[in-house]
Order: structure tokens, then sequence, then C-alpha cells
């Protein structure tokens, strides 16, 4: 196990770049099991989840060759089906969250899958019904193999229909549209997620064949095609390195510019930073965010203490309340946070406390931040990183903090974030990484 030792205080200037996203990179790389053809995939992040899902299709003989660190193409056009119902490869996907992504694909092109319970975050119960009951609605029939422990999806050929989601779940909708793409018929999906990244995913469909409306809104149809040819892609970057950033920027920047964020596509990110008080400038594609002695936390027009809150998009994404939550322990005001969609993600709060930080934790949802306006600066501590939102949300605060930190269990950091120390380090942050 690796960890960080980050010496804080040392003020960041200069310029980042963001990598790919993540969520996209998992998203269409999963496509890419739909077509017997080439696809490229450019701007995928070298980073530990993404990997692992790559090295995934490569055992099962997607033929994967890297064409430079962030560019690759896939060919899907000999994949070892027996392999898919090994106990080996269920194993493996048992170990990766994002490996739920490939069921659509195989669904719908194969005709057959076998499901384990995926891993990843431990961030409370992430369920899995809306991906079943969307490929229950397409014509899948379920078997739970209880000696295995796994479930086992078969049909022949998907067939369109109507659904109405239970939940605007991105990966479920993700993984709907990979099954409806080849399915007979018309499929129309109704409260399906219409994040950026489930709209690139579609773009790629479409330009592999498939034949997608609607894209950008929560109803989307899909008129099934009989194959899928080959195409290539570039993923966005990645809204929540770019918002990670601009807390970086605003708790210990000195000058930070953040270059190519494709601000169209970062939603209200940077609005919920300003209502922290965060200023931040807008320059073509890049944000700067000026060096900022005080920032003051705005209140609603009646008065009444500040709320941030996750929703789906164009909601405010989960993934960066952690950030959100550490940058409001410096700023001037009180915050109330209410995390919505996972019950266990504000619990790392703890250890802000114990760096001095002032909050109180509610209940598994919701907490409040006094901030203490860079009059009190956090006091260095060890600590373990729960997940990769808050491993990255204790780097925040322990480049913030007076003295010398150690994080332990950086694998999650690394899940999600590519040679984050090495491009830190170069703005001026002092952190290495170290054996545990």
């Amino acid at each position: 196990m690796q960890s960080f030792i980050i010496e804080g205080g040392h003020p960041l200037s200069g310029t980042i770049i963001p990598q790919g996203a993540k969520n996209e990179a998992l998203q269409v790389i999963c496509a890419t099991l739909l077509s017997s053809d080439p696809v490229i995939i450019r701007n995928i992040p070298d980073i530990l989840d993404v990997n692992n899902l790559i090295q995934l299709l490569q055992d099962i003989k997607v033929k994967v060759t890297r064409l430079s660190r962030n560019d690759y193409q896939f060919q899907a056009d000999g994949v070892d089906l027996a392999y898919l119902e090994s106990d080996e490869f269920v194993r493996k996907c048992a170990a990766l969250r994002g490996s739920v992504l490939m069921i659509g694909p195989l669904l719908s092109r194969y005709g057959k899958a076998v499901v384990a319970e995926p891993g990843g975050d431990k961030i409370g119960r992430r369920r899995l019904d809306t991906h079943f009951l969307g490929f229950k609605y397409l014509g899948a029939k379920f078997d739970f193999n209880a000696e295995r422990n796994v479930y086992e999806i078969k049909a022949p050929r998907l067939k369109g229909t109507y659904m109405l989601l239970d939940e605007a779940s991105v990966t479920g909708t993700a993984n709907i549209i990979m099954a409806a793409v080849l399915a007979k018929g018309t499929t129309t999906i109704y409260n399906a997620a219409c994040e950026p990244y489930i709209q690139q995913l579609c773009h790629l469909l479409n330009r592999m064949g498939a034949q997608i409306s609607g894209i950008g809104s929560n109803l989307l149809t899909i008129v099934g095609v009989d194959k899928l040819h080959g195409a290539e892609h570039r993923i966005l970057p990645d809204m929540i390195e770019v918002g990670s950033f601009i807390g970086m920027a605003a708790m210990v920047g000195d000058g930070i510019r953040i270059k190519d964020v494709s601000l169209k596509d970062l939603g209200i990110i940077p609005d919920a930073f300003r209502r922290l008080g965060v200023k931040i400038k807008v320059e073509g594609d890049d944000l700067v965010i000026p060096r900022q002695p005080h920032y003051v936390i705005d209140s609603f027009i009646d008065g009444s203490i500040m709320t941030l809150a996750d929703a789906p998009w164009p909601g405010l994404t989960p993934d960066l309340l952690s950030v959100l939550l550490v940058v409001a322990t410096q700023a001037r005001g009180s915050v109330l946070f209410h995390q919505k969609m996972f019950e266990s993600r504000l619990f790392f709060v703890d250890k802000l406390i114990d760096m001095g930080a002032q909050i109180i934790l509610c209940d598994p949802h919701r907490a409040v931040v006094v901030g203490h306006d860079h009059k009190k600066v956090l006091r260095a501590g060890r600590m373990t990183s729960p997940d990769i939102r808050a491993g990255i949300a204790l780097l925040i605060a322990a480049l913030s903090a007076k003295g010398t930190s150690r994080i332990d269990n950086i694998a999650q950091i690394d899940r999600g974030y590519e040679d984050i120390e090495a491009r830190l380090n170069a703005l001026g942050a002092k952190i290495t990484r170290v054996e545990s």
C-alpha cells in the first residue's frame, strides 16, 4: 500500500490541464464491445479504474492497441464467450465498479451476460435495479445462480419498448442505451440521465451507426439497427478534476489557470464555487482562479443560510460535494451541505474535524460547515482515503494545513486522478509518494 506525505502551506501557481473524464471513459470503452470494427478513443485518462477496465477487455480477447499514452484502438472481433461465463471473469468484474457497463453491450450483441455485484467506492448502497429493470423491459430474462452468487441474463434478441426509469441513473442510462442500440424496434427512455458524458456516449454510438435522438434531454429515442461500425471519439475534460483544481486554487492558490476545461460542459460547477465566494475568471475556454485571501459565502435572497445539495444533471454533481465542503472550511460564513444520493460519503468529515475544521455532521446526509476565514489554519494529520472524492478533498486539506500530513490508501485517489502528485508538484506543492 502506498501513501502520500504532504508538506502543507506551500502556495500553488501556474497552469494545469485537466485529464480526460473518467466516467465518460468507462462508458465509451465499453461501447467498443458493440462492433467488430476498430474504434479509436482519444484522451483516455491513465488512471487505475480505467486501466483495470482496459485489462478486463483484453482478458476477454478484445484487441487493444495503445496509440499513445492517452489514445487507444479497440477491436472486439474475437470476444472469448466461454471466458465471459468463467468464475475468473466474474471475480474480476466484482472488483471493478466500471465492469457493470459491460452488461448492456454484451447482452445486446451476444444475447447473454453474467453479473456479480461490482466493486468500487465504499460510499453506501449503489443499487443496480435501474440497470436490471431496463434490461427486463427490453425482454431479457434473469436467473440467479445461488451456487456462484451471480445473475445470468439472457435474451436471444432484445426488443425495443417504452420505459420510464425509476431514477435518472447515469450508469443505468448508459447501460440501457448500449443495450437498446442493437435491439429490434424503437426504444424510448424517459427520465434518462442527460449529463455531458451520456451525451458523448450517444454521439459516439451515432457515429458508429446507431440512431439516437433527444440527446441532451431526459427523453431519448433509439431506433435499433442490425450492426455498428468503427468510429473515432475524443473524451471530454474531467469536470470533477476541473472542480478539484478550482478548490485547490481557492484554498492554497497564488494564481492558477486551468486550461481547456470545455466550459459549456461544466454546468453549474463554477457557480457552486462562486456561491462559496470563490472568484473565477473565464478567459476563452480557460478558468483563471486568482489568489483569494478571503472568500465570503453567499446567503439566499431571503437571508437564510446557503445550502449546497447534489442533484441529477444539470444539478450539482455529488462527486464534488467533498471538495466544496473542504473549501468551505476556510471561507467566511456558514453553509449546509446536503448529500442526497449516497449515505456514507460525508463520513470523511471526522478527519477534517481532527484537523481543526468546524463541522457539524447532522446525519449521514447533511453537514454544516462554519468557515475559519483563514484565521485558523487546519492542522496536519494522518488520515486514510475512503474513496476517490474524499481522498482528493483530504489532499486539498493537507495542502492547506500547517505541518506535514500523511494520507494512506492513496490507491483510491489513483483510481480517479492521473499523476496527481507530479502535476501538483509542478505548481509548487510538496507531495511525496511512499510505500506504507
